[in-house]
């Protein structure tokens, strides 16, 4: 049988108390006090209430400084009051309810409406109290779950090495036919992505953590954009779609460079991933325009495509696992993007409407 829910009553009248402990006792374990410091001490002690009946009106200590002090500490602060009074005026109700109050009985008190208010709030905390719980539940289910996938990422680098080292022994024969030799080739660009992807995990990892230091150096855009460029001639034509390429409004030149500061790795896995959305988003048939722009101690990279965001995940487009549309998403893409904005010391932002399509604008450190 569980224990019974505790009440406090605070009332400098015993008449009142006697009352209302008449109407609970049966129901709730009854404590009371007839004094504000009494009341306080009572609330914090190991057998604290779980509901609070409070008269206004006392000597000394009256009941808007009880409840003032009780919100004020955190050991108190989760307990709910309800206003035991004969003060019945909109600007006292106005004034407890500031306070913290979570209810009003005037008095003389009517048995019916005490107990409903009563069980009310007792029934609102107790799910509150579940809801806290399950919440904590899932955070620890959350972080578990973070470091499982941390460890297998981390262990799947192992059966990898074999993999390499067999590769290379196969390599090293040096007879093989041109079909095996294409094979070993596959087996072995395969092997580097997902060691690639193995790494990119674990990185971003850190990155949420908060852990992640990169190895900072000048990088140069214009060849890191055109390089993506190239690896993704394939996905390109299949949308039937285009990158036009500018600095400051102007096409780039032979030659010409934009340098930032930060990881070229990092920067590279962060612009394919967008320009990979932005390659699966845009309309057919309509360019995708990648823009640069120098303001001064900052590069402000924009990517522009014609097809706008959903508007239900516009407000949540850089958070994780947020996808729309796509069978195979993960949701992870502009997530680790962010990510990898702000480790290197910039930021990334996005606008998207109907008519205007969608604007990605990541600002990053210039290479002095």
């Amino acid at each position: 049988m569980s224990e019974k829910q505790r009440i406090l009553i605070v009332d400098d009248t015993p008449s009142n108390i006697t009352i209302l402990n008449t109407l609970l006792k049966e129901s709730y374990n009854v404590s009371a006090a007839t004094n504000g410091p009494d009341a306080l001490a009572l609330s914090a002690s190991r057998t604290r209430p779980d509901l609070i009946l409070l008269d206004i009106m006392m000597p000394d200590m009256d009941g808007y400084e009880v409840l003032t002090k009780l919100k004020a500490s955190p050991g108190t602060a989760d307990i709910p009051v309800i206003f035991v009074t004969a003060k019945a005026d909109t600007s006292d109700e106005s004034r407890g309810f500031e306070l913290g109050c979570v209810d009003y009985i005037t008095k003389p008190v009517t048995p019916s409406i005490v107990m409903a208010r009563v069980k009310t709030h007792l029934n609102l905390r107790q799910a509150k109290k579940t809801l806290e719980a399950q919440n904590k539940e899932l955070k620890k289910a959350a972080v578990l779950r973070e470091e499982v996938g941390r460890i297998a990422r981390h262990d799947l680098k192992n059966p990898l090495t074999g993999v390499f080292s067999g590769i290379e022994l196969l390599e090293m024969t040096g007879d093989l036919s041109e079909d095996q030799a294409e094979a070993v080739d596959i087996m072995k660009t395969s092997a580097h992505k997902m060691l690639d992807m193995i790494n990119s995990s674990l990185d971003l990892f850190k990155m949420e953590q908060k852990i992640y230091r990169p190895e900072m150096a000048a990088v140069d855009m214009v060849s890191l954009l055109h390089r993506v460029e190239k690896e993704m001639e394939s996905l390109i034509k299949l949308h039937r779609t285009g990158l036009v390429l500018t600095r400051d409004g102007n096409p780039f030149l032979p030659g010409q460079t934009v340098m930032v500061m930060g990881e070229s790795l990092l920067l590279y896995s962060m612009m394919a991933n967008l320009i990979k959305n932005a390659v699966e988003a845009v309309p057919e048939d309509r360019s995708i325009d990648i823009s640069l722009a120098d303001e001064g101690e900052l590069i402000t990279v924009c990517i522009h495509n014609h097809g706008a965001v959903p508007p239900a995940i516009r407000d949540t487009f850089f958070h994780k696992y947020t996808t729309s549309g796509k069978r195979k998403g993960t949701g992870l893409g502009t997530y680790s993007a962010k990510l990898i904005a702000e480790t290197l010391g910039g930021k990334i932002s996005m606008t998207s409407s109907e008519e205007d399509g969608t604007f990605i604008f990541i600002h990053l450190l210039a290479a002095q």
